[in-house]
């Protein structure tokens, strides 16, 4: 009787240590996926929260978010002015025109709330193509976390119509341009990329042409159907 008691204790205990095994390969497993970032020590600091690495995302090309953090250094309202961020906003139908938040303006180009911003979509086909810049198409805008060294923005956009392409894969570049006229403000993203390295398509590279303050940012994902 002792025998095969020792025998089950000893087999309990490797199930148990297989089961602690399985189980920290499926926590490893089940970890955020990895987004391409590109580390130099630039001052500003971009993170596309939405969409993740290889998400299939909204209903038949529209209804999906854009979600973005942007981190400006400095002290203060040092950094929020820096990024030439004047107000939070939100765009919408109806009484948000004449309610606060008020809305910013809204279409391809230059952002009036984060100058600096360029966002670009590869299957951009309508406006002026993949190198449109749509950061002033993002419609909710406001103030997170803010210490002694830096201030972060919070900046989303949900897509309300099949502009970027239907059951398809597309890739986000984003990035914040450098302060090129040397005013102190990160306000000089242009509204149209160009394709600087001449390669036919518009990509990180032709981004980091212009200059930058902060790393690129890259996203792949699908547009559901």
């Amino acid at each position: 009787m002792k025998i095969k008691q020792r025998s089950l204790v000893g087999a309990t205990l490797a199930l148990l240590a297989t089961a602690g095994t399985v189980t920290g390969a499926s926590a490893a497993n089940q970890q955020s996926p990895t987004r391409l970032h590109h580390s130099s020590g630039h001052p500003v600091r971009v993170e596309i929260l939405s969409p993740e690495e290889g998400d299939h995302v909204g209903v038949g090309g529209s209804g999906w978010l854009v979600n973005l953090s942007v981190r400006y250094p400095g002290q203060g309202d040092s950094a929020l002015s820096a990024a030439g961020f004047t107000a939070s906003q939100l765009t919408g139908p109806a009484g948000h025109a004449s309610i606060a938040p008020f809305p910013g303006t809204f279409g391809p180009g230059n952002d009036d709330r984060l100058p600096g911003l360029v966002v670009l979509a590869s299957t951009t086909t309508g406006f002026s193509g993949p190198g449109t810049n749509l950061a002033d198409l993002f419609n909710l805008t406001g103030v997170g976390d803010r210490s002694d060294r830096s201030s972060e923005v919070l900046d989303s956009w949900i897509v309300g119509a099949p502009l970027f392409g239907v059951d398809t894969s597309s890739t986000l570049i984003v990035a914040v341009v450098d302060d090129l006229d040397d005013n102190g403000v990160y306000d000089d993203a242009p509204d149209v990329v160009p394709d600087a390295n001449g390669n036919g398509r518009i990509d990180p590279g032709d981004i980091k042409a212009l200059g930058l303050a902060s790393d690129v940012e890259t996203v792949s994902f699908r547009i559901n159907g």
